[in-house]
């Protein structure tokens, strides 16, 4: 290690992956703009948070956290033509607030 490395590292930051409790608030986040698959998700946080990245392990256990604990539901759908179908996750009517509350609380760890 030398001093340029250390440089390196604030220019161009190494991605940082979000935790459960981070993941969960962001799918929310999410879900309160609409449906999305998983996919979608992912794109987005790499489109609009660049220095963070979400492993597909974490957010598999988010939507299936949220689906349990029915703050969220989903749906299959079969693209036209061929392709696989994909699932769809909307959030649950009665969770707007929860959902609202834990991203807003999101967005202020994330401005810190």
């Amino acid at each position: 290690m030398n001093f340029q490395d250390i440089y390196d590292f604030f220019e161009e930051p190494p991605p940082q992956y979000l935790s459960k409790e981070l993941a969960t608030a962001y799918v929310l986040a999410i879900l309160l703009e609409g449906e999305s698959s998983s996919v979608m998700m992912m794109r987005q946080l790499e489109q609009h948070y660049q220095s963070y990245r979400l492993s597909e392990h974490v957010l598999r256990t988010v939507l299936e956290f949220l689906l349990s604990k029915g703050v969220s539901q989903s749906r299959w759908e079969q693209p036209q033509g061929r392709g696989r179908p994909c699932r769809l996750y909307c959030l649950a009517p009665d969770d707007r607030v929860l959902a609202q509350d834990l991203a807003q609380r999101r967005h202020q760890y994330s401005a810190v």
